[in-house]
């Protein structure tokens, strides 16, 4: 996920971080960061295949800014709390460390983080799709 310099997000995919970010601030490749140059790389994730990564951006495109901004900051529990309607919002979020919540991001090839109370480890704000997890292999997707 890359911030332009409006403050606006761009969300996509590749599978070369380092090249795509450079044609990111180079302009030219994609109209809407090129018309708001600079772009700084804010958040990003690696996945085993390039479906992953596609339906990754997909989702993570479709969140609110303070859901997005919550994703950046590693904070699970702001993330977790956004994904709920407003209305369905507690005053005060429950206070979970980002460092101790568990990544919502689990790869179907390995167990599941345990799950800490009134925390959704799904990227869909309904809570119903899990997105795989990233591997430190080669052969990886990212997304930015």
């Amino acid at each position: 996920m890359l911030r332009c310099s409006d403050g606006a997000y761009y969300t996509g995919h590749t599978d070369n971080l380092d090249r795509r970010i450079g044609e990111h601030q180079t302009g030219g490749h994609c109209d809407f960061t090129s018309r708001r140059m600079p772009v700084t790389l804010v958040w990003s994730e690696n996945f085993p295949s390039r479906i992953e990564a596609l339906e990754a951006e997909r989702i993570v495109g479709g969140w609110s800014r303070a859901k997005k901004e919550a994703l950046i900051a590693g904070d699970w529990s702001m993330v977790s709390h956004f994904a709920r309607p407003p209305m369905e919002r507690s005053a005060r979020p429950l206070a979970v460390k980002p460092c101790l919540a568990p990544s919502p991001f689990v790869s179907s090839e390995v167990g599941k983080p345990a799950v800490v109370p009134g925390f959704s480890t799904s990227l869909e704000t309904n809570g119903l799709v899990d997105v795989p997890a990233h591997k430190h292999a080669g052969g990886e997707e990212k997304i930015a």
